[in-house]
């Protein structure tokens, strides 16, 4: 019942994810706001949104293992299995010097979050100071979106091509269902998945943060290696660096920012000795792609999937 528990949580997690995304950028445009700011606000959050409700409800049950586990994993599967896979299908070059800004931004949220990390315990004060990068982040990519919507003329139907799979002319029935359909079902899908991945850790007698940093850490990229993958295919990969970065930002400063609002987080043994250092050298890896522009080949796509193949055999067997 664990695993059909933990599956079925996966599941519904993508799916309301999903929907509640399509549902709000939808209900967004129709209330005028410009699709560049609903890129860089409601489409960020919302594909984040269940990462965060597994990290607040984990956080609040007493499992911060599952809570950090996830973020950390989840960044270093962004790296080596969200870049790895779609290079295998076309190289990945052509990043830019915009994601220079946060690719910086990343490193020092990296930093900040680590030095948290090692006090054994994160408290509200560490979420706020999580939390204000986020704000920030945000702050400055609607800046940016509106500086290029200006100096560019950019149309409406312009705006919207960065917005794929998103009707502005969903009826507004169809737009209330699903925005309530993610409503109820992140946080039904998020107790589904946490009590599914305790009972596996218990059964397998490895340790919660194991199971955060494999298992649901992975299935919770699984909606950013699509998107990822899907681009490869129409030779578009070279955004799949920036989503990168700005979902690994949004991981270690939103994400465990609430979580740490909502309770103390105890920061694991395991995630002190040995998984955020392999999350830091992710991190760093992406230097040469970002700031001198290297392509990641399909030879470089076979050793990041093998260094993540390396982190799952290591966090299960440690």
């Amino acid at each position: 019942m664990d695993l059909f528990f933990l599956i079925l949580g996966l599941v519904l997690l993508v799916g309301a994810g999903d929907a509640l995304v399509r549902g709000a950028v939808a209900m967004s445009l129709q209330l005028g706001i410009p699709a560049i700011i609903v890129s860089a606000t409601v489409v960020a959050f919302g594909t984040s949104a269940p990462e965060l409700l597994i990290a607040v409800r984990a956080a609040l049950e007493d499992a911060p293992g599952i809570a950090l586990g996830n973020v950390v994993g989840s960044n270093i599967a962004n790296v080596f299995l969200v870049l790895g896979v779609p290079a295998l299908i076309a190289p990945i070059t052509g990043v830019g010097r915009d994601a220079h800004r946060n690719f910086y931004l990343m490193l020092g949220a990296t930093a900040l979050f680590t030095g948290l990390v090692l006090g054994s315990t994160l408290y509200w004060w560490g979420g706020l100071m999580l939390m204000s990068i986020t704000v920030y982040m945000v702050w400055d990519s609607v800046h940016i979106g509106l500086a290029a919507r200006a100096a560019k003329n950019l149309t409406v139907l312009e705006e919207l091509e960065e917005l794929e799979d998103v009707d502005p002319e969903m009826p507004r029935w169809k737009v209330i269902v699903l925005i309530v359909a993610g409503i109820i079902g992140l946080p039904v899908a998020a107790e589904l998945l946490i009590e599914g991945a305790r009972g596996i850790a218990h059964h397998l007698g490895v340790s919660e943060a194991a199971i955060g940093l494999t298992v649901v850490a992975a299935g919770t990229s699984l909606p950013e290696l699509a998107t990822t993958v899907m681009a490869a295919c129409r030779r578009h990969a070279a955004v799949a660096i920036g989503n990168v970065i700005g979902s690994n930002i949004f991981n270690i400063t939103a994400i465990i920012g609430a979580a740490a609002l909502a309770a103390p987080l105890a920061v694991p043994a395991e995630i002190i000795d040995q998984d955020i250092w392999c999350m830091i050298a992710a991190s760093l890896l992406l230097t040469p792609f970002v700031l001198m522009n290297h392509k990641i080949c399909r030879r470089t796509g076979v050793l990041f999937l093998a260094l993540y193949c390396a982190f799952i055999y290591f966090a299960l067997a440690g």
